[in-house]
């Protein structure tokens, strides 16, 4: 742990750090369990390299998914000025101690969904930005989900790809179509739902007593859709909580033609992120719509 993130979590505790450990996981961040002098113990993330923005939009994304109170959220206890330095940017959590998962663990995963998606905001979009992965993120408010779509997820990842030599002018330009036919295509118009943002396998936790707990949130006011594409995109989540969501929440019937249409965002997202085959991916969801 740098010495500034060192100093600025016992500034901010106004205790002393007396025993630190790295915590395996993410590739973004450095992650430490850390016992403080006032006995408690607790989990923080570091980044020397990132914005200085990027934990205090996190914290606030954290707090925003727990007002719903549908499904475990990490509390945060402490985060760094978004104004200050990244060498001394953290963010401090309620460490969490992961057990085996509980036996209707698939379905308090589903109906906690739900009722978090029932839980509307009141606008598609967002009060502020923030980050997926560690790509800005805006958030800009539109009156409709068919314009927040192609503003301010596709195009905006669509135009970061072509900057950095991912996609050409003529690939833009198809993109762009689709952008242009997305009003009739995002299916049956709905109120905006609280999301997640970044739903897939690893930001699931499983807590002390098994039950699931929503971690590393990108969140935004948008169409539900999107978390459910999300994490059908590389598994790791159960059969049965798809189901259990559709108890509680049915969708629309034809909501599963779609599924390639919102798994194109974060495709889109691992394309400025890696590059390699996820840009024909993008391309050949791309296809399927045009």
């Amino acid at each position: 742990m740098r010495s500034q993130a060192k100093h600025a979590i016992e500034e901010h505790f106004k205790c002393k750090i007396i025993k630190s450990s790295a915590v395996a996981g993410g590739d973004i961040n450095e992650s430490f369990a850390l016992e403080l002098s006032d006995g408690q113990t607790i989990f923080v993330k570091c980044n020397g390299r990132a914005s200085a923005t990027m934990f205090p939009a996190e914290a606030k994304g954290l707090a925003w998914l727990e007002e719903a109170d549908a499904i475990r959220i990490p509390k945060v206890l402490g985060c760094s000025d978004p104004t200050g330095s990244p060498a001394s940017a953290f963010l401090a959590l309620e460490l969490l101690r992961p057990a085996p998962r509980c036996s209707d663990f698939a379905e308090k995963l589903g109906r906690g969904l739900a009722h978090l998606h029932q839980s509307h905001p009141t606008q598609f979009g967002l009060d502020h930005s923030n980050f997926i992965g560690s790509l800005s993120q805006s958030n800009q408010p539109t009156s409709t989900w068919a314009e927040f779509y192609a503003q301010q997820r596709l195009g905006a990842q669509i135009g970061l790809g072509r900057d950095n030599g991912h996609f050409s002018s003529q690939d833009a330009q198809k993109f762009d179509a689709l952008c242009g036919r997305l009003e009739n295509l995002v299916g049956p118009e709905e109120p905006p739902a609280r999301l997640h943002g970044d739903l897939w396998g690893g930001n699931l936790f499983v807590d002390e007593h098994g039950e699931p707990t929503l971690i590393d949130p990108a969140v935004y006011g948008g169409h539900r859709e999107m978390d459910l594409a999300m994490m059908r995109l590389f598994g790791g989540f159960p059969a049965r909580a798809f189901d259990a969501y559709a108890e509680v929440y049915p969708l629309a019937p034809d909501s599963s033609e779609r599924i390639p249409l919102y798994q194109l965002y974060p495709v889109l997202v691992h394309v400025n992120l890696f590059g390699g085959s996820y840009v024909s991916s993008a391309k050949s969801i791309l296809a399927r719509y045009l």
